[in-house]
């Protein structure tokens, strides 16, 4: 044990291997060798410079949103006919990059707080006061009960705003119908700023003359800021209808992908719409709670009575996110990629001396013309017999 110790401690410090050239005429490996290489040089020059543009330094840019509805919607509820613009339907309405456009509601008018019986749905049923705990609250219920159950409606009396909302019907068709006419007006801006680049999505010949009459569309107008509801909903993927009745969410993604080697009026933007919670009709089974709706109130004094109307709203919510990419050549990532890309060739070395010396029938003989052993008290290394007989003196 200690001589293998001591023999391999020799070997590492006083023994040094020095590459030999052996050149091997065997069409196979030859073969193998080039393929390796050009796959090699094929990935380096179209996957590394072309594709992923390997010798570009990259920023992210830092990007900000702007948004503006426009449209009007009629309705004549029961003879109660009103006007619907953009401060009642938009929600918020500072216009940020995440907003609720309502496109149908139910409404329940004049609620005051008092104590009335459960909407008989199935979900508060009773059959006699000991069923409704008095000052407990269920989590299916809409107030505190009071202790008594209502034989009429056979629901436990609670203390509550009253009436209590009565959602079992929803609308259809929607009360917003002409919903589907709204503009949603995108501004966006974004900044490179390791390039010190500012660009907008009103680009080169987006002026006010051409957002005056354009509409977006993926292939004519396709750098229109300006997008109606049911392009919107159907862009990504969505029937209209379904979402106006019952709500949704979708998303819209603002790409900019900029190669600043080129002029900047080439950096431009693409929209992409995705539908990110519908009606579930296109699934195997029914999901539960479909849509999108929430609930806020209308406060008001009436006889000194303070009132409400409860309004469950309905709508489309939409998220606007902007991706910024942008590079430029620098030296330092272009002899980053082509070092790297030089050490891969190493591959088709390795493959080939794998062929060479384990799978190949004549192994043992490329071995031996690859490995050379010498030893230090080699003075004169001993020639072959056809050099020596070449250094014969001729008689």
């Amino acid at each position: 044990m200690r001589n293998m110790i001591k023999h391999a401690i020799s070997d590492f410090f006083f023994e040094y291997e020095t590459p030999r050239q052996v050149l091997v005429k065997n069409r196979r490996v030859g073969i193998v060798c080039r393929i390796i290489q050009m796959g090699v040089l094929a990935y380096i020059v179209g996957w590394v410079f072309m594709y992923e543009k390997g010798y570009q330094i990259v920023d992210v840019a830092m990007g900000s949103i702007l948004t503006k509805m426009k449209g009007l919607a009629f309705t004549n509820i029961s003879g109660d006919e009103r006007i619907w613009d953009v401060a009642d339907y938009v929600f918020p309405e500072q216009g940020d990059a995440s907003f609720v456009v309502m496109t149908n509601f139910i409404d329940t008018v004049g609620q005051t707080q008092g104590k009335c019986p459960e909407v008989p749905d199935g979900k508060n049923k009773c059959n006699s006061d000991a069923d409704c705990d008095e000052g407990k609250y269920k989590r299916t219920g809409n107030g505190f009960m009071t202790g008594k159950c209502v034989n009429r409606t056979k629901t436990c009396e609670i203390y509550s705003w009253c009436p209590n909302e009565d959602d079992r019907l929803i609308p259809e068709p929607p009360v917003l119908e002409a919903a589907e006419n709204f503009t949603l007006f995108i501004k966006n801006s974004i900044t490179f700023r390791q390039f010190h680049v500012v660009r907008s999505n009103l680009v080169e010949g987006v002026d006010q003359a051409y957002i005056n009459r354009c509409q977006y569309h993926p292939t004519i107008d396709p750098l229109c800021p300006i997008f109606t509801l049911r392009d919107i909903i159907e862009l990504s993927g969505f029937n209209y209808s379904d979402i106006a009745r019952l709500g949704g969410s979708i998303g819209i993604r603002i790409e900019w992908d900029c190669n600043l080697d080129f002029n900047i009026k080439h950096c431009k933007p693409k929209y992409e719409f995705f539908g990110l919670y519908g009606t579930g009709k296109s699934d195997k089974g029914e999901k539960a709670s479909l849509g999108y709706n929430f609930r806020y109130g209308k406060h008001y004094l009436e006889n000194n009575v303070e009132k409400r109307t409860l309004m469950k709203v309905f709508g489309l919510r939409i998220n606007i996110v902007v991706h910024g990419r942008a590079g430029k050549f620098d030296i330092i990532p272009t002899l980053t990629a082509i070092g790297s890309g030089v050490g891969i060739f190493g591959v088709a070395t390795v493959v080939c001396d794998v062929l060479l010396l384990h799978l190949l029938p004549k192994r043992d003989f490329y071995k031996n013309m690859k490995y050379k052993n010498t030893k230090s008290n080699e003075e004169k290394p001993t020639l072959p017999m056809v050099q020596t007989e070449r250094e014969k003196p001729q008689e």
